[in-house]
């Protein structure tokens, strides 16, 4: 009888090391697989969800998440106006969840910071483009691999334009 109760009490102890091992690995995994998640990722799995986005300069944008790629968010801080905010202008957020997003796939890699200045420009849509240290109103007549122009909306004809570097870009608002 006492032999069974100690081989109950050892095999009770194995379950008990067994269990924890598993704990411990779980564990292990969770923290090795959150170390691959980009803050991009998790803007991209927060559409429909209203954040505060914080930039470089400390203004804030709030607003639903309406579109987000790996280099940019596309927010609405209303029904009508659009806020397109570079990712790396990003310092901190406000009301992100936990959850992320798959890695983005090929064809969404390649929606840069670009292509959506691109979009804005197409649509002749009047914007406030604010970057280090200025803030100009207009429209986007050109959008480069690494920079925007940008004609001041009171400019007269053929008067000269402002471009920006898109790693100076804090946000890009409509209307």
């Amino acid at each position: 009888m006492r032999w069974e109760a100690l081989f109950a009490d050892l095999e009770s102890g194995l379950d008990a090391a067994r269990a924890q091992d598993l704990r411990d690995e779980v564990a292990e995994l969770t923290r090795a697989e959150r170390a691959q998640v980009h803050l991009a990722d998790r803007l991209r799995a927060a559409r429909a969800t209203t954040l505060r986005l914080v930039l470089r300069d400390g203004q804030t944008v709030d607003g639903v998440v309406v579109d987000a790629a790996p280099q940019w968010v596309l927010l609405a801080p209303d029904g009508v106006r659009r806020a397109l905010v570079p990712t790396a202008a990003v310092t901190a957020v406000v009301g992100l969840g936990a959850w992320a997003a798959p890695t983005a796939g090929e064809v969404e890699r390649r929606l840069a910071l670009g292509h959506a200045l691109r979009a804005v420009a197409r649509d002749r849509t009047l914007v406030r483009v604010d970057a280090q240290g200025v803030s100009v109103s207009g429209r986007i007549d050109r959008v480069g691999a690494d920079h925007v122009d940008v004609t001041p909306a009171d400019a007269a004809r053929g008067a000269a334009g402002w471009t920006f570097a898109f790693e100076t870009l804090l946000v890009v608002r409509s209307g």
